[in-house]
Formats: structure tokens, sequence, C-alpha cells
């Protein structure tokens, strides 16, 4: 409650002025007309971090409207399957969707490189790219012949490597290894020998635990506790090479958003950036936290991957994203556009960022 109060605040202060930048706060409108809309996510409902996300959002845009959009958020399975959430906003089953970009890579290849690029940009980048570079105009490009609307609703950080039964000494231990994996990490560790396996969340558990698979990835410390994924696997690797910075999407059907008066969606907009800016800030307080259960509650065995497995990996991810922008011209738009803006902010970032947590451990 706490937290749905704190981040309602912080809408209603964004909706009032924080726009982006060379917008102006639209005025209050005339019209007066209230509106019922459906949010489905890929996530299992009420879902720490991920589905407290979405609901959070939900009720966040519910009250800095003061009520004129109403919102009914549904879990992973309760209005359509979590791999649905897609194509149900895209017809209007559903206003609004909450998941990920890499789950809809059989719609557009594209999509999946807005959420996660195997040693891309972290969160900080990322919304740097989306919000100051060419990244929201691109994303909106791709999903437009979908009468879809992308939003930034979410970011994670980087994630942890994954849960495996088995240590990761070299690279010919991920060769036969079948392994929940989505999106461009997926199709970098088929490269490497493995199988790539896409399930929801709701699922992982019980494959895992019946040998269906043999690892996992999720997201981190806090949602994998969750999940209890430590009853099922040993290991715990990091670092997440192949979701850096994860961006979670609000997708609006482009109809329904199209009809709200604009101080609505303003509101909807500006709800979704203080959504993406705490769904970060809620990950980076509480990983730490859960790691240490893991750890020191649960025995965990927390490994970092060798560097020449990271290094082979980087490899392969290259030749990867290769053969997606060979093939697909807008994906070669897009990461053409990754590149650019992720070579300039690591210069910044060598005498900023990486500079100082240097100096800090000293």
């Amino acid at each position: 409650m706490k937290r749905r109060a704190f981040v309602t605040g912080l809408a209603a202060a964004s909706v009032a002025g924080c726009g982006k930048t060379g917008e102006q706060p639209s005025a209050a409108s005339s019209d007066t007309r209230s509106f019922n809309w459906k949010m489905v996510t890929t996530w299992p409902p009420g879902f720490p971090g991920l589905g407290t996300g979405a609901s959070d959002l939900g009720a966040m845009i519910e009250s800095a409207s003061g009520g004129r959009i109403k919102v009914q958020v549904y879990g992973a399975g309760e209005l359509v399957p979590a791999f649905e959430v897609f194509d149900a906003v895209s017809r209007g089953t559903a206003q609004i969707g909450h998941g990920a970009g890499y789950y809809w890579k059989g719609k557009a290849e594209a999509a999946q490189l807005f959420s996660a690029t195997p040693f891309g940009m972290n969160a900080q980048e990322r919304n740097a790219w989306m919000f100051y570079g060419d990244g929201e105009n691109l994303w909106r490009e791709v999903y437009e012949p979908f009468n879809l609307y992308p939003v930034a609703a979410g970011n994670t950080g980087v994630q942890m490597g994954g849960w495996f039964n088995k240590e990761i000494n070299s690279l010919e231990d991920l060769q036969s290894l079948k392994m929940r994996i989505p999106g461009l990490g997926g199709e970098v560790l088929k490269r490497a020998g493995g199988t790539p396996v896409n399930l929801p969340g709701g699922e992982i558990f019980t494959a895992l635990q019946t040998g269906s698979i043999d690892a996992t990835e999720w997201v981190g410390p806090y949602n994998d506790l969750a999940f209890g994924l430590h009853q099922a696997a040993k290991y715990y690797y990091y670092p997440g090479w192949h979701e850096p910075g994860t961006c979670l999407e609000l997708i609006f059907n482009k109809d329904a958003l199209d009809e709200l008066p604009d101080d609505l969606r303003a509101i909807a907009l500006m709800a979704c950036r203080t959504a993406n800016e705490n769904m970060l800030a809620e990950f980076t307080a509480r990983n730490q936290r859960a790691l240490m259960t893991l750890v020191n509650e649960h025995g965990v065995e927390l490994r970092k991957f060798p560097d020449d497995v990271l290094g082979r990996l980087k490899e392969l991810s290259r030749e990867v994203l290769q053969d997606i922008v060979d093939r697909d011209p807008v994906a070669r738009k897009v990461y053409a556009s990754q590149r650019a803006f992720q070579e300039q902010v690591e210069r910044w970032h060598d005498v900023s960022e990486f500079a100082y947590y240097q100096a800090r451990r000293l």
C-alpha cells in the first residue's frame, strides 16, 4: 500500500509538471467522459515486481485520472494466455497490455531489440536512448502496423545469468542444455549448442523441478526467490549477459489511446514514465536482500560465469545480431541506432560511472 501511494503521488506530480522535453503539460479538458479499460499481462497474477508493477501502474492511471480511466488488470491466463497479450491488445480485446518485446519476435523480429540486447545497454543507457535518442520513435514505427503504441513501463536492471543444476566451467557445459531463455539470449544459447525453451513465468518452476528443462533464467534474486527456484536448482550464475537492462513495455491499442482526450492521454503516458523509474528503484532496493536470503538461508551457490565463457557468448551474440540485421531491414535500422548510442554513452561512462565504481572500491 505504501508503494501504491508513493507511485500514485509521483504520477500526479509528473502529469502536473514533468512532460517530455519540449512538451507543455496538458490543460484540463472539457471532455469529461469516463473509460473502462482492461490490462492483460504476461506475468502471474500478483507476482512481486513484475505483476505488482503492472497492477500499480493500472492503479496509478486510475487514481491520477480521478477515476475517469478505470483499469481492470488481468494476470497471465486470467483473460488471455501470457503469450497472447500482443494479439489481444492489437485486436482490441484489451486496451492495454504489459509485457516484454522479446515475446513478440514472431510478430516483428525487431521487437525483441526493444526489451534487451545481449551485451547491450543497461537500464540507464536504454532509458536515455528511448527518451533522448531514436528509441521511442523507432519502437512506434515497428509496432504501428499492429495498431499498437508502445511505451517503456519498467526496467529490471541487469538480470542474473540463471539457475543450473551443474557447474558451468566451459562453453561445452552449455551444449545439449535445455534452458528456458527467451529472445536473443535464446538464439545465442542455440548457437552455443544448447536448446532454448520459451516458457511463461508461471510454468518455469514446474518445468525445472520435473526436469523438462535443465536450467532457467528468470529475472533476479527478488523475483527468483518469490518463484522458489532455489528449490529446483543449486547453482546461481551471474551476470545476466543476455539481459543487461530489460525494458518492460505497456502497449496501448492505438484506437483506444487516440480516443482519450488530451489530458487523459498525458496522464496515461506519464504514469508509464513514473512506473518505468519506480520498477528499477524497487529491484535495486530488493535484489541484494533477496540474494542474501538465497545464499545464507537456502545454501544457494553463487557463481560467476568464467571469463572465457562470457567472451565466447559475446562473440556468438554478435553473430546472432548480424544475422538478424542482414535479413531484416527494420531490425538493421534499430540495431544501428542502438550501437551508435551505446558507443557514445560508453565513452562518457568510462570517465563517470565506471571510473567512479573503481574509485569507490579503492
